[in-house]
């Protein structure tokens, strides 16, 4: 991982909480589907999903924007290995299209989750936490960058395509009991100058 200043530091078990909401605005809603389905009876989703957040801040792979008051936007991301292993059989069907984005992207670092509240919109934190993930995916020697976005959020497609990303795939969403009007999901690509 690269140095951080402020705003930006790595996320901790503390920020579990904001990091579930985060997680759950980027992915549209799929993440709390996910939680619903692991909860045991009488647990609360959302608590399962933020021991999951906890869990992914003790691997360091989680930076948040924090301006003294608790993380308000997060980035969450990883290298892709450039030969990635086949799509599982058993993998449930609503995440197989997007492993199958995800495999379109050999060798490039993937933004997994960007989000911010809702309230902190329009400040350009999204843009910044972009440019810090390309100093990450060059401190690992990846040459290019990867998301997978909801065919129709336009706001964030936008911000993607700003900063100089693409359109390299898409594939339509699988809902399996997910209650989305989403059709596709688009892999966005981009090239890192050297």
């Amino acid at each position: 991982m690269i140095d951080l200043s402020p705003p930006y530091r790595l996320a901790t078990p503390d920020d579990a909480r904001e990091l579930a909401d985060l997680v759950n605005f980027a992915g549209e809603g799929l993440p709390l589907h996910l939680w619903r389905e692991l909860a045991g009876e009488g647990e609360d989703p959302w608590e399962v999903g933020r021991t999951r957040q906890a869990e992914k801040t003790r691997e360091g792979q989680v930076v948040v924007v924090d301006f003294g008051v608790g993380a308000v936007a997060a980035l969450t991301g990883y290298a892709i290995d450039a030969n990635p292993a086949p799509v599982p059989d058993d993998l449930p069907p609503v995440f197989r299209p997007l492993q199958e984005l995800e495999n379109e992207a050999p060798g490039s670092w993937y933004v997994n989750v960007l989000a911010c509240y809702p309230e902190h919109r329009g400040m350009g934190l999204g843009s910044g936490l972009l440019r810090l993930a390309e100093q990450i995916a060059r401190a690992e020697g990846l040459e290019r960058m990867s998301i997978i976005v909801a065919g129709d959020n336009e706001g964030a497609r936008r911000l993607y395509e700003r900063q100089g990303y693409a359109e390299a795939a898409r594939r339509p969403c699988v809902h399996g009991g997910w209650e989305s009007g989403q059709e596709d999901w688009v892999l966005l690509v981009k090239a890192l100058e050297t």
